[in-house]
């Protein structure tokens, strides 16, 4: 028996003076999952598995996917600052219980800057490929060097694996979002290139358990940051994944919604 259909609503919320949309579906404990760099795109099969056990949260960066851009967003500690924001007014109209965040990639270092300012608040932090760390061997790859098709598909181990999901020639408007996305990454993260020189400092102070995702074959953001993030945070384990490159969710959907269903549903 096939499950049965998620249905999803959302609303958008004023937040800092920014239009922030949120996607919402399911129902149980909230998890909210802060997306990549290149975008979100609605009703993944990730998205879908995780609702089935979960109230799932999909905001939409500012500055992404068509949204306006906040001219004075300057850093990823900005836009973990305005995500903060967003959970108060959503704790206030008691929407929020035990907290979980799902972060990837980008959104794995938006999470993690997050958990910095508010180290007991949450329930459960799950970072897979996160950015945010400068790797010591090893470097981040530069989308800057590329087309942002090609820095797409840099993100999956196969290429059948991409076009599963976009296609083997994605539509126009899905070139012009990435090529967007990409101005807005540059505005936030261009120097340092995607790290924090201070949160390797930081992250210490997080007591939230957290379980860090890599695909093995992540070549966007090298496995040794995995590794780095695990030993800075206190309750921190690694999961590697083979078979997958850096965008975990869309390669392998199903195994990465059984690690985090099973890490964050815990007590």
């Amino acid at each position: 028996m096939s499950p049965m259909p998620v249905t999803w609503t959302s609303q958008t919320l004023s937040v800092a003076g920014i239009a922030l949309p949120v996607a919402r579906a399911g129902a149980g404990p909230p998890v909210l999952v802060l997306h990549h760099d290149v975008g979100t795109r609605p009703r993944l099969p990730f998205y879908e598995a995780l609702a089935r056990d979960f109230t799932v949260l999909v905001p939409s960066h500012p500055g992404y996917d068509g949204s306006p851009r906040p001219d004075w967003m300057r850093s990823v500690r900005d836009m973990a600052v305005v995500y903060q924001w967003l959970l108060g007014e959503l704790e206030a109209t008691r929407e929020l219980g035990r907290l979980s965040i799902v972060g990837l990639g980008f959104g794995g270092w938006i999470a993690a800057e997050l958990a910095t300012m508010a180290p007991r608040a949450l329930h459960r932090l799950v970072l897979v490929g996160a950015m945010g760390i400068k790797p010591e061997r090893g470097e981040i790859a530069d989308q800057a060097l590329v087309s942002y098709i090609d820095y797409v598909r840099l993100g999956f181990a196969e290429g059948a694996a991409f076009e599963g999901v976009f296609g083997a020639e994605p539509a126009t408007s899905q070139l012009e979002q990435w090529d967007l996305n990409r101005e807005m990454t540059f505005r936030i993260a261009w120097k340092p290139y995607m790290y924090n020189p201070t949160l390797p400092h930081l992250l210490g102070g997080i007591v939230t358990p957290t379980l860090v995702v890599w695909g093995r074959e992540d070549r966007i953001v090298p496995l040794e940051c995995g590794e780095r993030y695990a030993k800075a945070l206190r309750q921190a384990r690694l999961e590697v994944l083979d078979g997958t490159g850096h965008f975990v969710e869309m390669e392998q959907p199903d195994a990465l919604a059984r690690l985090v269903a099973g890490f964050a549903g815990k007590e």
